[in-house]
C-alpha cells in the first residue's frame, strides 16, 4: 500500500511538472507573437495641418485619433506620410485643441463609409454624415474609400448611350453608360446649372453628386435651384465646402465614387457627378506639399497626377451595372492647357467644353459643340445621327470662319454656296442647341429634333 501512495505522488508530481512546462511553453509562444513596439505615440509638432508625433507605428492612409491626458478625444486624423523617423498626419476636420504631448493611438483600420440605399435624398458630408437634419442614416454595410480598379479584361464594353436630357450633349455628344466626360469651363460659364439639369433629368436610376470645395452659399442654390425636389429624390449630394480642410475635400470625391459604387453594385446605373475636379487636386497638392512632396508642373506634386486615374478608373461598365461620370474641370485664366485640364483630358473619354463667348450672348448651356468630343459616339448611335452631327458641326465651324467678314458686311450673298447655307441655317441651330434650364428633353426626341434640322438644309 505504501509503495502504491508513494507511486501515485511521483505520478502527480511529474504531471504538475509537465502542465507548467506546457503552460510556460504556450506563454512563450504568445510572447512571440506580440508586438513589442508601443502602440501610441506622442504629439511632437504642429506646423499648419500636418501634425508630426513619434508613433505609433502606422501605415500610410491608416486612422489615428489625437487624445489629451484626461482622455478626450482631440482630433481624429490620417497618416499621410513620414520624415526623419516621425509620423505625420493630417487631421480630417482641424487641429484646434491639439496640444505637446498629446497621446496619438492607432485606430488599426482605414477610412470607410457606411453604405445604405437610405442615403437617396441625403445630404451628407465628406465623412458620410448627414447635413440636412433629417436623422442618422442607417447602414449594415460599409465599403473602403480607397478601392482600386477591376481587372480591365473584366469590364463590359460601354454600347448603350445613356440620355442625359440636354439636348445638345445627347445630339451631337453622345455619352454611353459607363463613360467618363470632362466639362471644362471658367467660373460662371454655367457649369452647375447644366449639372443640375442632367441630375434630373438622366436616364440614370440613381444620380451621386459631390461637390468639392464649393462656397457655402452655393450648395444650398444648387440642391434647391439646379437639383429641385425631384432630382434630389433619387440623388445623394456629399459636400465638402472650401473652408473644410484638404483631407476632407479628398475624402468628399472618395465618399461620392463609394457611394456611386455602392448603387452600380446593386444594379443601378449611376450618374456620377463630381465638381470640382481641379479643387480635388488643389486639395492633395496641399497634402503633397506638407508631406514634403516636390513641387512640379505649376506647383502641383506627382501625388496629383496618380490620384486622378486612380479616381477615374472606378467609373465605368461593369454589366449587372454602371457608373457614368462627369468631372468638372475649372479651367484657370481660361486656359485649356494647364496642367490638370491638360491630364483630365488624357484620361477621359471625352470632354465637354463651356465658352465663356456663348455664355456672354446668353446661350445657355454655352456648349462649344466645335471643341467638344464625345470619343465613343461612333459606337453608339446610328449612322443618321452621325451625319447629321457632323453636318451641324461642319455650318458651325464654316460660319464661324467666315464670322469677321459678315460682322463688317464685307460677304455678299451668293459668294459662297456653303456660306449662304451656314448664315440661313444658323438661327435654327442655335435654337437647337439652346435650352431653357426647366426644359425636359428625353434622348429619342434630341436625335429627332436633329434629323429634323439636318433635313431643313436640303
Amino acid at each position: 500500500m505504501r509503495e502504491s501512495r508513494n507511486s501515485s505522488s511521483e505520478s502527480s508530481k511529474v504531471s504538475s511538472a509537465n502542465s507548467d512546462r506546457l503552460d510556460i511553453e504556450q506563454l512563450r509562444s504568445i510572447l512571440e507573437l506580440l508586438d513589442p513596439l508601443p502602440v501610441e505615440g506622442r504629439v511632437r509638432r504642429a506646423d499648419g495641418l500636418t501634425i508630426e508625433s513619434d508613433g505609433p507605428p502606422v501605415s500610410v492612409g491608416e486612422l489615428c485619433r489625437i487624445v489629451g491626458p484626461d482622455r478626450e478625444c482631440r482630433v481624429e486624423v490620417e497618416v499621410i506620410g513620414f520624415k526623419d523617423e516621425k509620423i505625420l498626419s493630417m487631421p480630417i476636420y482641424n487641429t484646434e485643441g491639439i496640444r505637446l504631448g498629446d497621446r496619438v493611438m492607432a485606430l488599426g483600420r482605414k477610412a470607410a463609409v457606411p453604405v445604405s440605399a437610405a442615403y437617396l435624398g441625403r445630404v451628407v458630408d465628406g465623412n458620410g454624415r448627414p447635413l440636412d437634419g433629417k436623422g442618422p442614416i442607417l447602414a449594415l454595410d460599409e465599403y473602403p474609400l480607397v478601392r482600386y480598379g477591376q481587372n480591365p479584361l473584366h469590364r463590359k464594353d460601354i454600347d448603350r448611350a445613356l440620355g442625359t436630357g440636354v439636348r445638345a450633349i445627347d445630339g451631337l455628344l453622345t455619352v454611353g453608360r459607363g463613360q467618363r466626360i470632362g466639362i471644362f469651363g471658367g467660373s460662371g460659364v454655367g457649369k452647375s446649372t447644366l449639372l443640375g439639369m442632367m441630375a434630373r433629368n438622366t436616364e440614370a436610376t440613381v444620380s451621386v453628386i459631390g461637390l468639392v470645395g464649393e462656397r457655402s452659399r452655393e450648395v444650398n442654390a444648387f440642391i434647391q435651384d439646379d437639383l429641385g425636389e425631384e432630382g434630389l429624390r433619387k440623388s445623394v449630394v456629399v459636400v465638402s465646402t472650401s473652408d473644410n480642410p484638404p483631407l476632407m475635400r479628398i475624402r468628399a470625391a472618395q465618399v461620392a465614387t463609394t457611394l456611386a459604387e455602392y448603387f452600380k453594385d446593386q444594379g443601378h446605373h449611376v450618374l456620377l457627378v463630381m465638381d470640382s475636379v481641379t479643387r480635388v487636386a488643389m486639395a492633395q497638392r496641399e497634402i503633397g506639399l506638407a508631406a514634403g512632396e516636390p513641387p512640379s508642373s505649376k506647383g502641383y506634386t506627382p501625388s496629383v497626377f496618380s490620384l486622378l486615374p486612380r479616381l477615374f478608373e472606378r467609373a465605368g461598365n461593369f454589366g449587372s451595372g454602371s457608373i457614368t461620370g462627369f468631372y468638372t474641370v475649372l479651367v484657370e485664366g481660361d486656359d485649356m492647357n494647364e496642367p490638370i485640364s491638360d491630364a483630365v483630358r488624357g484620361l477621359l473619354d471625352g470632354h465637354i467644353v463651356l465658352s465663356r463667348e456663348l455664355a456672354w450672348k446668353n446661350h445657355f448651356p454655352a456648349v462649344d459643340v466645335l471643341q467638344s468630343l464625345s470619343r465613343l459616339m461612333p459606337k453608339l448611335v446610328g449612322k443618321e445621327q452621325l451625319q447629321a452631327a457632323a453636318w451641324v458641326r461642319e455650318l458651325l465651324s464654316t460660319y464661324q470662319e467666315a464670322e469677321d467678314l459678315i460682322n463688317i458686311g464685307a460677304y455678299h450673298k451668293g459668294a459662297n454656296p456653303r456660306i449662304d447655307l451656314a448664315v440661313r441655317m444658323r438661327e435654327q441651330i442655335n435654337q437647337y442647341l439652346c435650352q431653357q434650364v426647366s426644359e425636359r428633353v428625353d434622348f429619342q426626341t434630341a436625335v429627332i429634333d436633329l434629323l429634323t434640322l439636318a433635313s431643313q438644309a436640303s
